[in-house]
């Protein structure tokens, strides 16, 4: 029977290869291979088992045509509506899939799919053929108890089904419990998908539950390993002289931490003087490598982990305290051991001279962003009655900071100033207040210094050609170059696109100081953001579009960055004279691995870090539930509005409750235009919205025009 079937799938493969016109549907083939009535049911078998296979590929309207260069494979990205897209590793453009056409694809899943045509707006749209890979083994969700059973509804909305769990698998969970639920079937064919509680969080209500429900949702790791603890505590003690020997020694200079007011792990501090017209500008970084030792406990966490996450109420550190919060952080008072880039800048911003030394320093004063603010634009006098020591510094500090800043604005950086939100939160997890948390001239200072230093490092390791870790940002792709160019027309403006070349990041900073100001500033900025690609970490070289720079790496942080603590260990080992052709050997192998999870897991951490705003910033609304504000639209499509507010919260109006017209999505111009009256809503738009509901579980507020 099988050796009959290969015969007849060999036969059906080879007609569909040789033939060279289009795609045909069966009665077609049927015609031309004069199939009889009884062979129609055995070849039909014969295209399903090809097309299953991947070899053979159906169109929406039944046409069968050859695989070949025709499937892709790639990660199932599902949407709340039905739908979904295929993401391919190393191109821009998702593939759509229309919901008929997931062939039970998840979230997550690995999957092979057929390119079936374009829709309307000319995005490729194709079918899945098979699932490759699972990518969802637990899922995160409310759980509901039933007499015999009980279900679960995923909290990511992505997941667009309930998991059933007999009751012999509910682990005691009843109504109300967030709970991990572990997938032990997938459903199909009119089947939902079944698990098993694994893991009961709490009572939906209960304090901190929320947050600990995406914790669990990413998978983010919380406890450390008890061998690991037990070698942070063993590294945590007072630095010696034998720790410090063969350093250089900078305790006499006068050495400031500038952070956030509630920052515990201190990995930069800066010193500053100037002379005979010459800037020495020292970035301290501490010295992580000293207390993490390569394939160490601590060193296999770290890269497991790769960044420490950030969340509303809590730090998932990288490192555990007793080194990210102990004798790595650069506090005060106390010697600690650091890997200085010290930088002679002349007056025009230019590196003149560097040199990457082991050190060891003594910071003076730990500094915040708001009190140095204070000193430098406020003239607060406590303020400067208390630092007065330092003040001189703190001027020569604003002085440097705006000549770097404008030498990077004229060669062209990208810089997108959009306001983070800054979040207050009771003991309880509950949010008091959301404000926009805007950059002054400190915080200005530090990245200027912080952005410096790791160009002199990545230039300097690029040129003595080593192996090195490279934060690199690529030009954005030509395509969507060509779609933001057609959008600015509408408005009346222009950017440069060279024709077969690559956008010079200056017309980007070109545009955006032209619409600075205006009514469309944050509209076209946003688009202009979203699009570039996403910086990633590399082992080679490729530059930084956004920074207008050809070399850029991430030096500055090893506490909470594994890439950071990777380049350190390479900085050590070729200063102490350690890099033999074995260990040049060596990072040639890992740094690809490194790189490349490293990115991932800090995709993972931004992505954790945006939902529990999410969720803290409807938490907050629900209080102003029919209250008003006014709000830019920052996002249309054909479903509806995205409006945020000057808190930085965004919430939707939905088409169907913008009741005074028909409106239509006109996706040229980013506009919802009404089919009667006429009525234009447009990207940057300012209006006054009712807040109308709130879904803590989707993490999603509802606006409705207010007025109407």
């Amino acid at each position: 029977m099988n050796e009959m079937l290969e015969k007849r799938k060999k036969l059906m493969y080879e007609f569909i290869s040789d033939a060279s016109y289009v795609p045909m549907k069966f009665k077609e083939i049927a015609m031309l291979l004069q199939i009889t009535r009884e062979q129609r049911g055995e070849l039909r078998e014969a295209l399903d088992a090809l097309e299953r296979e991947g070899k053979v590929h159906v169109t929406q309207k039944g046409k069968y045509m050859k695989g070949g260069g025709n499937y892709i494979r790639g990660i199932f990205q599902s949407h709340p509506r039905g739908f979904g897209f295929v993401a391919v590793e190393g191109e821009q453009e998702d593939i759509y899939i229309p919901e008929e056409e997931k062939n039970g694809a998840m979230q997550g899943d690995e999957v092979e799919a057929a390119l079936t045509g374009e829709t309307s707006g000319k995005r490729k749209e194709g079918k899945i053929l098979r699932i490759v890979n699972r990518g969802t083994r637990t899922l995160v969700g409310y759980f509901e108890g039933r007499k015999n059973f009980g279900f679960v509804i995923p909290d990511n909305a992505r997941y667009l089904e309930d998991i059933f769990v007999p009751i012999e698998k509910t682990k005691g969970a009843v109504t109300g419990h967030k709970v991990v639920v572990e997938l032990t079937s997938y459903g199909g064919e009119g089947k939902k998908p079944e698990g098993k509680i694994v893991e009961i969080l709490g009572h939906v209500n209960d304090p901190g539950v929320d947050i600990l429900s995406i914790v669990k949702a990413y998978d983010l790791p919380t406890e450390f390993p008890e061998k690991v603890l037990n070698q942070a505590e063993k590294a945590d003690k007072p630095v010696s002289e034998a720790d410090m020997s063969g350093r250089r020694d900078l305790r006499t200079w006068q050495t400031v931490t500038i952070d956030g007011e509630d920052a515990k792990d201190l990995d930069d501090a800066v010193t500053l003087t100037k002379e005979d017209g010459r800037y020495v500008l020292g970035v301290h970084i501490a010295d992580v490598t000293n207390y993490v030792q390569e394939n160490s406990a601590i060193d296999r966490e770290a890269l497991k982990r790769g960044t420490s996450v950030y969340l509303a109420d809590r730090v998932i550190p990288m490192l555990p305290h007793a080194l990210s919060n102990g004798i790595c952080s650069l506090n005060a008072g106390e010697d600690r051991l650091a890997l200085s880039c010290i930088m002679t800048i002349d007056e025009k911003g230019d590196v003149t001279d560097h040199e990457i030394v082991e050190t060891v320093i003594h910071v003076d004063e730990r500094m915040s962003y708001t009190s140095v603010k204070k000193i430098l634009e406020d003239a607060d006098e406590e303020e400067c009655r208390r630092y007065k020591g330092l003040i001189p510094m703190f001027e020569r500090m604003k002085e440097l900071s705006r000549i770097l800043r404008e030498k990077r604005h004229k060669r062209g950086a990208v810089d997108f100033d959009f306001p983070e939100s800054k979040m207050i939160l009771d003991q309880e997890g509950t949010p008091l207040e959301i404000r926009a948390y805007e950059r002054n001239t400190a915080t200005r200072i530090i990245e200027d210094f912080m952005l410096l230093a790791n160009e002199t490092v990545a230039e300097d390791y690029f040129w003595q050609e080593l192996p090195f870790v490279y934060r690199i940002h690529e030009a954005p792709e030509e395509e969507k170059m060509k779609k933001l160019v057609t959008f600015l027309q509408n408005f009346g403006y222009t950017i440069h696109v060279p024709r077969g070349q690559e956008i010079h990041p200056k017309e980007v900073q070109k545009l955006l100081d032209k619409i600075e100001g205006t009514h469309e500033e944050a509209m076209i900025s946003r688009l202009t953001l979203r699009s570039m690609r996403q910086a990633k970490y590399s082992p080679d070289n490729a530059g930084h579009f956004g920074l207008s720079t050809r070399y850029y790496t991430h030096f500055t942080s090893p506490i909470r960055r594994y890439p950071d603590l990777q380049i350190h260990r390479i900085i050590k080992d070729n200063i102490r004279g350690r890099m033999s052709e074995e260990r040049r050997g060596h990072y040639e192998r890992i740094l690809p691995e490194v790189t490349a999870q490293a990115s991932s897991l800090e995709r993972r951490a931004d992505e954790a870090e945006r939902e529990t705003l999410k969720l803290k910033k409807v938490q907050y609304m629900t209080q102003f539930y029919g209250q008003e504000f006014d709000g830019v639209i920052s996002g249309i499509t054909k479903w509806g509005m995205y409006v945020e507010l000057d808190n930085t919260v965004e919430g939707m109006i939905h088409v169907s409750n913008m009741t005074d017209d028909h409106y239509d999505y006109d996706e040229t111009r980013y506009q919802m235009v009404g089919e009667h009256l006429g009525k234009v809503y447009e990207l940057g738009q300012r209006v006054r919205v009712r807040v109308a509901g709130c879904d803590t579980t989707s993490r999603t507020i509802d606006f409705e025009l207010a007025g109407e």
